[in-house]
């Protein structure tokens, strides 16, 4: 299985670029935001369990996560592989992860690192709040969500170089040619 995590400071076009990996290399999409909602919408034990953690303002717990994610790939057993975008966030959440995949015969096969300056990543998140009207998208709440990646997701990369997984991506230029650095480092994971 091709398993990839897509990784990078909100605005760094992960989503734009797990959509281009999808339909490339036929892969299946996991955000944990979307498996979470499937969950709660499906009225599923797990996704109560879920809804009762975000209903009270708190985060769902590693565990819960961990378990969802483990559900949706029981759901899709023919699978190619996996996008991974917004998980792990963390290095106990990596590791979490890399024992999930493993009872399952695999593991994650590259971290793409998209890198983008700070002041790129505003402007992105700036236009993206025009464009699409979404209120999270203002200076001071993109400042903020900024912080939280510097300070507790970027130290993930660390794990990821640890395990020889994490591949940084230039992540500005014209969406083709971040995707074409991107196929690059996913080729070399072809080749014997």
């Amino acid at each position: 299985m091709l398993n990839i995590v897509i990784f990078g400071a909100p605005g760094s076009g992960k989503g734009t670029q797990s959509e281009l990996m999808i339909k490339k290399y036929g892969l299946d999409y996991i955000s944990t935001g979307n498996v979470l909602r499937e969950a709660i919408k499906a009225g599923s034990e797990l996704g109560k369990l879920a809804k009762s953690y975000m209903d009270a303002g708190r985060l769902v717990p590693d565990d819960l996560i961990i378990q969802l994610i483990s559900d949706f790939l029981d759901g899709i057993p023919d699978s190619k592989g996996i996008v991974f975008d917004g998980f792990p966030r963390t290095i106990p959440q990596a590791k979490a992860l890399k024992g999930l995949l493993g009872k399952k015969g695999t593991d994650v096969s590259v971290m793409l690192d998209l890198q983008v300056e700070d002041g790129e990543l505003i402007h992105r998140l700036l236009e993206r709040g025009k464009i699409s009207g979404r209120t999270d998208d203002n200076i001071e709440t993109i400042q903020s969500r900024l912080d939280v990646y510097h300070t507790q997701t970027a130290p993930l990369a660390t794990y990821y170089i640890s395990e020889d997984k994490r591949v940084a991506i230039k992540g500005t230029g014209s969406i083709d040619d971040i995707f074409r650095r991107i196929d690059e480092a996913v080729a070399k994971l072809f080749k014997p």
